[in-house]
């Protein structure tokens, strides 16, 4: 029988993405300087725009073994994931310039909880992902269209 594989990501620089995401934002809440959210923010558009993350690029240099002997996470996962996390620290960012702090925190604030959950296990917005594509099937299978 054959062996099904797919095209991961594997979870160490996952990880190491979800831990620069969480300490920008750290050292953004202890400097109130939220041009540091530049950094995962540029890192997250090149992510989706050219599939290329910086910060993933870098701490692949430091793996120990091929990237396919680790667990790997799903690529359209981890998009969908960078697409949510890159939009609202982009609008942190934009709420900090047009001097509304309290929505730059807020925006900044879920960005952070989600990028520690995922870091303890649960993946926020990978159940996310996962709820909304049973949506767009049950649609589908209710008007008839598989």
């Amino acid at each position: 029988m054959a062996k099904t594989t797919f095209q991961g990501i594997p979870r160490p620089l996952v990880r190491t993405n979800q831990t620069f995401i969480v300490l920008s934002i750290i050292l953004v809440v202890v400097s109130n300087f939220y041009w540091i959210l530049l950094l995962p923010i540029l890192a997250g558009l090149s992510g989706i725009l050219f599939e290329r993350n910086f910060v993933i690029l870098i701490a692949k240099r430091f793996l120990k073994r091929k990237a396919s002997e680790y667990i790997l996470e799903y690529k359209s996962d981890l998009r969908f994931n960078q697409i949510i996390a890159t939009s609202l620290l982009s609008a942190s960012l934009i709420a900090s310039l047009t001097h509304h702090p309290i929505l730059a925190i807020v925006f900044a604030a879920f960005v952070f909880l989600a990028a520690s959950i995922a870091l303890s296990g649960f993946c926020v917005g990978c159940w996310i992902h996962f709820q909304l594509r049973q949506y767009q099937y049950r649609r589908q299978v209710k008007k008839g269209v598989h």
